[in-house]
């Protein structure tokens, strides 16, 4: 369990108050809008109704004392950067910051953030890979070249096994598991064999995906 300081209670910052709630940790959220902060108050341990932008006010949260400050703040870059470099200046071990562009994240990054999250462009990317292609079922970027997907089980693989195929030597991609009736197989070897109805996790470019696959 971590001790999290969520700054920013739009839609972005709503989502990740409850997922964290959902996944036990402790935070405390923070929004100029009373309205907002209301509404979050079964999720988080605790908020405040404050100007994370307000020096004075900041230090009051005590910011060293937290695992993780996430600045969603989505619609005010300005305000973003300065509550950034604030906490970064505060000793805040970890921050991390919502940026729209490649250009705000550079600024981020130089003025107190650890990492970057694009949400709206993440999610642009996924749901482009994942309904362009009919056989591509989920899709989990790892860095920027190298991504997991879920794909379907080409039906000329029925009855072959892992071995037998060799997609690693072949086109440099790796079969994490095998999905069967809803459950993953995580030991994979070269003698695991596909059945019907069987979907793969695997690992690789989506350049490598695409010839291997005929996508």
């Amino acid at each position: 369990m971590k001790s999290i300081l969520l700054i920013g209670l739009g839609r972005f910052g709503m989502h990740i108050a409850k997922e964290l709630h959902a996944l036990g940790h402790q935070v405390m959220a923070v929004d100029e809008n009373e309205e907002r902060v209301n509404e979050i108050l079964p999720y988080v341990t605790n908020a405040q109704i404050g100007n994370s932008t307000n020096e004075e006010f900041l230090a009051s949260l005590g910011i060293p004392d937290f695992d993780v400050c996430i600045v969603a703040i989505g619609n005010d870059f300005q305000s973003s950067l300065e509550t950034t470099c604030y906490l970064k200046e505060m000793g805040a071990p970890l921050v991390v910051a919502r940026a729209e562009r490649d250009g705000q994240a550079k600024f981020l990054l130089r003025n107190g953030a650890d990492d970057v999250v694009y949400p709206e462009k993440q999610l642009a990317k996924w749901t482009a890979i994942r309904y362009s292609s009919d056989h591509i079922l989920d899709y989990v970027a790892l860095d920027e070249d190298h991504a997991m997907y879920e794909v379907d089980l080409p039906g000329d693989w029925v009855g072959k096994t892992v071995g037998q195929i060799d997609i690693r030597k072949k086109y440099h991609i790796n079969i994490m598991a095998v999905k069967r009736s809803g459950k993953l197989i995580l030991s994979v070897s070269p003698e695991t064999d596909f059945r019907p109805g069987d979907t793969l996790l695997v690992l690789g470019t989506y350049k490598d995906l695409q010839k291997c696959f005929r996508l």
